[in-house]
């Protein structure tokens, strides 16, 4: 919805015909892109130069946008377009095929800059179908992704056809809508921008307060399949039904733990192989799911504060305060990985070189971290006190490999010349794996603070 408002601001850019600064804000956009390395003003330079772009490709239609509106084909099929659904179609197939509902608006602003005679129905029907039609992007870009993915495409779908057939159907019934724009703002242009921009605003305010409504029509349309990513942003298994069985509650609230420890583990695993084969894209993807771990945690952590006020017997009450502890050492595992996946950035993107030898000392170390975290996890969905022996087996080599890693660290640094980015990346690699081992011994220690669920 907020991206929809955003959108109009284009049209209203372009309406304050501001031809004579464009080539100023390539300019600016230029150098900020390609003379400063900090990401953030890379960044905002890519922005400003694309905009400039966009506007200087907006501005230079002009000229030849108005000797093509003198031409007999272009008049008749303006007069074609003064039936709406035709316009409206044409919007909607336009913004289609160039996928951009702010370069169809763009032109028609242009086109009225440029002294084109077009009536303003005409325009704003073709910027009422110009709004369903840039939903064809979201719903492309949808098709090879996960199913939230395509929910958030059929959500933006949704969105903008409500939207115009609400809007059509008012200036249908009540032409005078138009009349009062064009009464309103002066010129063509100012019309059709303002036009797109309360055309997205109002509709907005109006859905806003159905937004239950649209998202249970989603789940309709694309349910929900057995074998769904588990990493969905949404609790699973504590749903709000929960807290009238008492009896149920903390074994949800485990069950929910579970998949968000699952969740953690797995993470953690993707964060080490993009730190290893120097993959952004596994990173970008770590840092995604860590996202869903930190909305679990908050979630999962209210839950249980909230069942410490129900009547479920005092075993469970122990476990639930048990299960806060879990939850922050599950999230604590999560913020680690997350850490990983940024190293693995840093070495992607200024080449943090870090020796062979040590490289397969970090190899080792993570591979017997994953191994405490995987039974770690086991224990607390098991409640199986046997694996605690082997806890402690593992949380000792890994203190041993993790000190072995520094003290070899250290040798190298005085043998021999060493990046200084790498040999940070690796000390502070060194030192989340180890809390990583840390957070695990926690999880699987903590079933001796709360009774077996096998006693239910």
């Amino acid at each position: 919805m907020g991206a929809n408002i955003g959108t109009t601001l284009t049209a209203q850019i372009i309406s304050f015909k501001i031809d004579q600064v464009v080539p100023l804000i390539i300019f600016i956009g230029f150098l900020l892109h390609f003379l400063f390395k900090k990401r953030k003003i890379k960044n905002f330079g890519y922005v400003l130069l694309g905009l400039g772009i966009l506007f200087f490709g907006l501005s230079v239609m002009g000229t030849p946008l108005k000797e093509m509106a003198t031409g007999e084909g272009f008049q008749s099929m303006l007069v074609t377009f003064q039936n709406p659904l035709l316009a409206l179609l044409a919007g909607f197939i336009f913004t289609g095929l160039i996928q951009s509902s702010t370069a169809t608006t763009g032109i028609i602003v242009a086109l009225y800059l440029g002294g084109v005679d077009m009536s303003f129905s005409t325009a704003a029907f073709l910027i009422l179908g110009s709004n369903v039609g840039t939903c064809i992007t979201a719903v492309l870009a949808s098709i090879p992704a996960s199913r939230e993915s395509k929910r958030a495409a059929m959500i933006h779908v949704l969105f903008n056809v409500i939207g115009c057939m609400i809007f059509a159907s008012l200036i249908l019934i009540f032409p005078g809508i138009l009349v009062w724009f064009q009464e309103t703002f002066p010129d063509g242009a100012r019309q059709v921008a303002m036009f797109h921009t309360f055309f997205n605003v109002l509709t907005v305010i109006i859905l806003i307060g159905f937004i239950k409504q649209l998202i249970r029509l989603t789940y309709r349309i694309i349910p929900v399949l057995p074998d769904e990513n588990a990493n969905t942003k949404r609790l699973t298994f504590l749903e709000s039904n929960v807290m009238q069985a008492p009896e149920l509650a903390a074994k949800k609230a485990h069950d929910e733990i579970c998949r968000m420890g699952d969740m953690a583990s797995g993470n953690l695993k993707l964060a080490i192989e993009a730190f290893m084969e120097k993959d952004s894209d596994k990173a970008n993807e770590v840092l995604e799911i860590e996202d869903t771990i930190n909305y679990l945690n908050h979630q999962i952590t209210a839950w249980l504060m909230r069942m410490r006020g129900i009547n479920i017997p005092e075993s469970d009450l122990r476990r639930v305060g048990m299960m806060i502890r879990v939850v922050s050492d599950v999230e604590r595992i999560g913020d680690h990985a997350e850490n990983i996946a940024e190293y693995a950035m840093v070495e992607e993107e200024h080449a943090a070189k870090i020796p062979k030898d040590a490289m397969e000392d970090l190899k080792n170390l993570t591979d017997k971290v994953m191994e405490i975290t995987i039974i770690a996890l086991d224990i607390f969905k098991t409640y199986d006190k046997t694996g605690l022996s082997q806890i402690d087996v593992l949380e000792d080599d890994v203190d041993n490999m993790a000190k072995d890693c520094v003290e070899k660290h250290i040798q190298r640094l005085k043998e021999e010349a060493y990046d200084p980015r790498g040999s940070v990346v690796f000390t502070d690699m060194v030192n989340n794996l180890e809390r990583c081992a840390d957070h695990a011994t926690n999880i699987a220690y903590s079933i001796l603070g709360g009774s077996s669920l096998e006693q239910q």
